[in-house]
C-alpha cells in the first residue's frame, strides 16, 4: 500500500469517514443507474401527458373502470400464485433440508422450471392442459366428461404458469432459510418430549417467519409483474387483462407514454403498498414473540 493511500486514509478517519463506506460507491452507482434514474425519468413522463395537466395520466387511469379494474385483476392472480408457492414450498424445503441420497437430482428436477422461461412453461400447458391436451383427452377417453374442461386461456392458465415458474425460486429461498435454523435447537426439543409438530409450529416456524415474509415479498413482485403469460395462456382482453398489459398497450398501441408510464408508476405502488403490509405485519409478529419469550 503507497504512502499517499494510508495518509489519505488517515485524513478520511481523521474527519469521522469510515474508509470501508467507499466499497458502496459501485453498488450506489448501479442502484442509481439501473432503478433510481429509470423510475425517476418513468415518473417525469407520467407527469407531461399530451393534454390535460400535470395529473391527467392518472387521472384517466382512474376514471376508466377498464383500466382500473386492472389492479385488482393483477391482485387477484399474484397473490394466490404468491401464497400457494410459499406454502407449498415450506413442507417440501423442511423435508429437504437435511442430508439423505438423491437429494441434489430431487432439487434439480424441483428448480427446472425456473430455466424454462414463461414460453415454454405456456407452451407445455397448452399441450397439455389445453382443449386437446392430454389432460382433456384423458378425461374424454375414460367418459369422466362429456367436453373439454377449460384450464387454458383463462384466469387458470395464467395462475398455473405462475405457480409453475414461481415454485423454485420460492422454494431455494425458503430452503435456504431452513438451513440457517440451527437444527440442535430441534434436536433439544425433542430430548424434552416435543413432537414434530410442537417443534416445527413453536421452534422453526417462528424462526422462519421473518425469510417466509420476504420470501413472500419477492415471489410476489415476479407474479405481479406477469405479462407473457397473461397472453399467452390467458385472456388479455377480459379475465387476465392486468396492468402491465394495460401500459403495454398505453405505450405501443396508443403511443400515448405518459400513461404507459402512469401505469407503471401505479405498479410500482401497489406493490411496495402490499410489501409495506406484510413486513410490517412480520414486524408485528417478530415483536409480539419477542415480547412472549421474555414474558
Amino acid at each position: 500500500m503507497s504512502t499517499a493511500t494510508v495518509a489519505l486514509r488517515h485524513r478520511l478517519a481523521e474527519r469521522g469517514v469510515d474508509t470501508q463506506m467507499l466499497l458502496l460507491v459501485p453498488a450506489t452507482v448501479f442502484v442509481v443507474a439501473l432503478f433510481i434514474y429509470p423510475f425517476g425519468y418513468g415518473l417525469a413522463v407520467s407527469l407531461q401527458p399530451r393534454e390535460g395537466g400535470m395529473l391527467a395520466a392518472y387521472q384517466g387511469f382512474f376514471s376508466d373502470a377498464y383500466q382500473r379494474d386492472t389492479i385488482m385483476t393483477t391482485l387477484w392472480i399474484a397473490l394466490p400464485a404468491a401464497l400457494l408457492n410459499v406454502a407449498a414450498s415450506v413442507p417440501i424445503a423442511y423435508r429437504m433440508r437435511g442430508r439423505f441420497r438423491g437429494k441434489r437430482l430431487l432439487t434439480t428436477v424441483l428448480v427446472v422450471p425456473i430455466t424454462l422461461g414463461t414460453v415454454l412453461t405456456a407452451e407445455g400447458l397448452l399441450n397439455f392442459l389445453g382443449p386437446a391436451g392430454w389432460f382433456n383427452r384423458f378425461l374424454l377417453t375414460t367418459g369422466l366428461t362429456d367436453a373439454p374442461i377449460r384450464l387454458t386461456n383463462n384466469y387458470w392458465g395464467v395462475f398455473f404458469s405462475l405457480v409453475i415458474t414461481g415454485f423454485p425460486f420460492a422454494f431455494l429461498l425458503v430452503l435456504s432459510y431452513l438451513s440457517g435454523i440451527d437444527p440442535s435447537l430441534e434436536r433439544a426439543a425433542a430430548t424434552l418430549g416435543a413432537g414434530w409438530r410442537q417443534r416445527f409450529f413453536r421452534i422453526t416456524l417462528p424462526l422462519l417467519a421473518p425469510g417466509l415474509a420476504t420470501t413472500f415479498c419477492l415471489t410476489f413482485v415476479l407474479a405481479f409483474s406477469v405479462f407473457p403469460s397473461a397472453i399467452l395462456v390467458g385472456d388479455p382482453s377480459g379475465s387476465t387483462r392486468v396492468i402491465s398489459i394495460a401500459a403495454y398497450e398505453a405505450a405501443y398501441v396508443r403511443y400515448d407514454y405518459a400513461a404507459a408510464s402512469a401505469a407503471a408508476i401505479i405498479m410500482g405502488v401497489v406493490e411496495l403498498i402490499v410489501i409495506a403490509i406484510v413486513l410490517g405485519l412480520r414486524g408485528l409478529l417478530y415483536t409480539g414473540s419477542t415480547a412472549g419469550g421474555k414474558g
